[in-house]
């Protein structure tokens, strides 16, 4: 699928290095690097959707919509500004990102007196302040970057380069939250009863945050902001029936990854030879989920 299309045969000749070189450098310089791109955010957003969700006790909470991807797109829009690249564009995307989840957290009533609807508000006004904050540098950048900004913000995967060790950060994460797996259980149980059954409650928050705001970071540095893969693959996953986060995790990171592939996929082939930002297909896949879930949960809190 693509502007050039491919054979599934001249596909295999290609990553097995054979038939004619056009082939090989559309497959392994273009096609291949784009979806190990796509497959690696979507996986770093699931990953920081399931983190956020234990983390904030929050069914709903998701990088986007709690204003993460807001903080670290602000930090790595303006390093864009301020012409700088690579590690540096991540590391201002990282602090963006951590600024904004303590900042919701806090808000949302800190360590004792957090609930579940107040941190989605806080999060929701958090995002609009970082959206006005990316207004307003938009404002003020040079008119002709101001087009490829706008198209890097709603979600842009044609910066993937050829194959390259970045996917060894999404397994890094995977490694650490993995690691952190029987912990998350106890924390569903409670912070109290979790701390009784040994679990380091103070520890383990703090990597949550760490680990949420570096994966939210990285994917948004690498592809602009893309919205609710966080929020709405943990709930499918959690739907076939997995709850146990130890293998979550991996099966929410699976999916995740598979379903921006997805995404970019139609972006790139709905309106050929236009082409949709990643970001706006998730939105709408993403948006009637997220406002069922949202009813959903405000039912269940009603009083019968």
């Amino acid at each position: 699928m693509g502007s050039v299309g491919l054979s599934p045969a001249a596909i295999l000749d290609a990553l097995l290095g054979q038939g004619p070189d056009w082939p090989r450098t559309l497959v392994w310089e273009l096609r291949l690097p784009r979806a190990l791109l796509a497959f690696q955010v979507g996986g770093l957003l699931a990953l920081a959707g399931v983190l956020m969700q234990v983390l904030l006790r929050n069914p709903l909470a998701d990088p986007y919509v709690l204003g993460t991807s807001g903080g670290a797109a602000v930090g790595a829009l303006g390093a864009l500004l301020l012409g700088l690249s690579g590690l540096a564009v991540q590391t201002l995307a990282f602090v963006g990102a951590l600024l904004s989840t303590v900042l919701v957290f806090q808000l949302g009533g800190g360590l004792k007196r957090w609930h579940s609807h107040r941190l989605l508000l806080t999060g929701i006004v958090v995002a609009a302040g970082w959206g006005a904050i990316i207004t307003f540098l938009l404002t003020i950048a040079p008119a002709e970057r101001v087009h490829g900004l706008l198209f890097w913000l709603m979600g842009d995967l044609n910066t993937a380069a050829p194959i390259r060790l970045g996917g060894l950060w999404l397994l890094l994460l995977l490694g650490v939250a993995l690691g952190l797996g029987r912990t998350l259980n106890l924390l569903l149980l409670g912070q109290s009863t979790a701390a009784t059954l040994g679990a380091p409650i103070g520890r383990t928050l703090v990597l949550l945050y760490v680990l949420a705001a570096l994966a939210t970071a990285l994917a948004v540095s690498q592809a602009g902001s893309i919205g609710f893969v966080g929020l709405v693959i943990p709930h499918l996953i959690r739907l076939l029936g997995i709850r146990d986060h130890r293998f979550l995790i991996p099966a929410a990171v699976l999916a995740g990854g598979s379903l921006l592939v997805l995404a970019d996929t139609l972006g790139r082939t709905l309106l050929a030879p236009q082409q949709l930002p990643v970001g706006v297909v998730t939105a709408f896949l993403g948006v009637p989920l997220f406002l069922y879930l949202l009813t959903r949960q405000a039912r269940a809190t009603e009083p019968a």
